[in-house]
């Protein structure tokens, strides 16, 4: 054992310091020998970004012989610069070896465009003229089941809130994300396990899964929950996220019948929303800029404008859940019928 201990010791030697990447910053006196690649990704708007790759020669003794592509301490969370060619401004580099550098998005008037959460091919212009008073009457025993199921949960949800609309709309949106991500995602393994299409299905159910939480993103910039409402957000949401996902798997008609009548129940208290607003109980603040830019309204557009775009949406998602609901009671399979993508 001393023997090869002692072997491997003069190998070590003769092998001398070994070479390895890095993405963190070179300090001016850090190490002995520097060299640099320069790498070029193109942006969506055709400007070449210019990065740097750093590949540093240290002492192999008493570190670890791998890549790192963490930056140091006092550098995490800063942006890495490199000097462009010539005598231009400093560019941004890319703090990872793999060269990958998000694309830099400019709006149509050539401004920056600062939401990271969704891109400009993610926003529409919403649809209001929609019709607000279609209702499903519910006539088999299924239908009656999913129709007072969502009925009884307003009880408890007038008791809580009250006539806090702001909260209570932050607290419809957080339930009402749900549904769509489940179904999506049954509908993804299901169509995994089958080898077979959806039918436009699983982007249909994201999508509106998506856009219920660009409305939950929205009424956090206007109303701020408080501590115990965040908490029953956390118990409402586990509640429901299992209750819909054994009830998707055992009737998918039914959970989406359920969904249909919960967004009945939105357009309802979206529009109790509409009557405070009109009645000037609820200040008309300015539209949050984060909606301005998703629905692409006016500049001057308000938190009237915003609910009635957002009371749109649930009337576009009561009407597709319902289809989805009647494409089951037909017998048939979602797949069998071209999902509505892009129904707004």
């Amino acid at each position: 054992m001393m023997r090869s201990s002692r072997m491997a010791g003069q190998r070590l030697k003769q092998l001398g310091p070994r070479s390895f990447s890095t993405a963190a910053r070179i300090e001016p006196a850090t190490e002995l020998l520097t060299r640099s690649a320069s790498l070029f990704q193109k942006t969506t708007t055709g400007v070449p970004v210019r990065t740097s790759v750093a590949w540093i020669r240290i002492p192999a003794l008493g570190l670890r012989n791998q890549s790192t592509l963490a930056l140091n301490k006092e550098q995490e969370g800063k942006d890495v610069k490199t000097s462009s060619a010539g005598s231009g401004p400093e560019e941004k580099a890319i703090a990872s070896y793999w060269g990958i550098s998000p694309p830099k998005i400019t709006k149509e008037d050539g401004t920056e465009w600062k939401w990271s959460c969704f891109r400009p091919w993610d926003t529409y212009k919403a649809n209001v003229s929609i019709d607000l008073k279609k209702h499903h009457l519910p006539t088999t025993f299924l239908d009656k089941v999913a129709y007072w199921t969502v009925k009884s949960l307003r009880i408890p949800t007038d008791l809580f809130f009250q006539t806090r609309w702001g909260c209570r709309a932050m607290m419809l949106e957080t339930v009402a994300a749900v549904p769509g991500m489940v179904g999506g995602m049954l509908l993804h393994f299901k169509s995994l396990r089958r080898f077979e299409p959806s039918g436009g299905w699983i982007k249909a159910l994201l999508d509106e899964a998506e856009n219920e939480r660009m409305h939950l993103m929205t009424f956090m910039e206007v109303s701020q929950p408080r501590w115990y409402e965040r908490a029953l957000v956390i118990a409402v949401q586990g509640v429901f996220f299992n209750a819909y996902f054994l009830g998707y798997l055992i009737s998918p008609k039914f959970a989406h019948r359920v969904v249909g009548y919960l967004e009945e129940e939105a357009i309802h208290s979206y529009t109790e929303f509409l009557k405070e607003l009109d009645k000037g109980n609820i200040k008309n603040v300015p539209a949050p800029a984060i909606a301005i830019d998703y629905w692409q309204m006016p500049p001057n557009s308000t938190l009237r404008d915003v609910v009635m775009i957002i009371r749109a949406d649930e009337a576009h998602h009561r009407d597709v859940n319902h289809f989805a609901s009647d494409i089951h009671y037909q017998g048939l399979e979602l797949k069998e019928s071209p999902a509505p993508i892009g129904y707004h």
